[in-house]
């Protein structure tokens, strides 16, 4: 059952005209208006990085002694109180995080495409470099299938869009986990940064404690890396419940958290917010049209939890 957040849910009445035909099946035209976010970073650099987890329920997380350095992220950075998944199972929520839409997708086809190029087409038009950072990618670039191994296609939402699958120069930026040190040693990270952990290390099929453990060893080099105006999401695909907010989530109370030197120093966040949330903050920051029901009225920034 979803939850009952009589604010969110008022407020999202009151935009139901202005999200007319923004379901989180369809595709939607950006929104062309400049966002406050995005005028608040004018003139920064800013170095964002994303990490998503897999499949665990705020309460499985926040405050418990088995995640104490998520726990830590949480406590000294931003969190997310009251954070959504869209849906359930994963491939959706993933398009959701990297394109506005679940594409009408309820599975997680692997023989499945959709169109367009998402976020990462909106960055490289812009020149604003990207990578994708899969860990146990079979291949260093451009991979279709699935597995073997840790590696999960429908954790990789980017290869399942057809304008980056089909074009070299796009799919390239695809490239394993293993880069990501080398590219942090010699500078080389670009100004977005996505990284999904294997099956195990994202929780998926290890406890959460395997998850905290991979995270405390690769989110100090990171954060780092991503310097003065840096930032990363940390969130977690889908809860195991069928709780939800808003307009469109109801895939879950996950916990997300957002860290670094941009981030406001222990603040915590109690709107309701979902994983379009996190895109359109993202396409704030980098001064991008919002795509999807990132656009909707009815989806708040995670604005409140970024630094000065």
């Amino acid at each position: 059952m979803k939850r009952a957040l009589a604010t969110p849910i008022a407020a999202c009445l009151l935009a139901l005209a202005a999200c007319a035909g923004s379901g989180a099946g369809s595709t939607l035209s950006a929104q062309s208006r400049p966002s406050p976010t995005a005028q608040i970073s004018a003139g920064k650099r800013v170095h964002i990085a994303v990490i998503v987890m897999e499949n665990q329920e705020y309460g499985d997380i926040i405050g418990q002694s088995s995640t104490p350095y998520i726990n830590g992220l949480a406590s000294q950075y931003g969190l997310a109180t009251e954070s959504f998944a869209i849906t359930h199972p994963s491939l959706p929520n993933y398009l959701a995080l990297t394109g506005g839409s679940t594409h009408g997708i309820s599975s997680d086809c692997t023989k499945c495409s959709v169109p367009g190029t998402g976020l990462a087409g909106q960055l490289s038009a812009k020149h604003i470099s990207w990578r994708a950072y899969m860990e146990d990618l079979p291949h260093s670039s451009c991979y279709r299938g699935d597995g073997p191994g840790g590696y999960a296609k429908r954790h990789n939402p980017f290869i399942y869009y057809r304008g980056i699958a089909g074009k070299s120069r796009l799919c390239r930026n695809i490239v394993p986990l293993t880069r990501l040190a080398s590219d942090e040693r010699h500078n080389r990270l670009p100004r977005f940064v996505w990284i999904t952990p294997n099956l195990c290390h994202d929780m998926h099929d290890c406890d959460p404690s395997a998850g905290d453990h991979f995270l405390a060893g690769l989110v100090p080099g990171l954060l780092k890396a991503l310097g003065r105006n840096g930032l990363l999401f940390l969130t977690w695909d889908e809860g195991s419940s069928n709780d939800g907010c808003c307009r469109f989530a109801g895939g879950g109370h996950i916990a997300t958290i957002v860290a670094g030197a941009g981030a406001k120093p222990h603040a915590q966040m109690g709107t309701a917010v979902d994983h379009y949330s996190v895109l359109r903050t993202i396409e704030d920051l980098y001064g991008l049209r919002r795509l999807g029901s990132a656009g909707c009225s009815c989806t708040p920034s995670l604005q409140p939890l970024l630094g000065p």
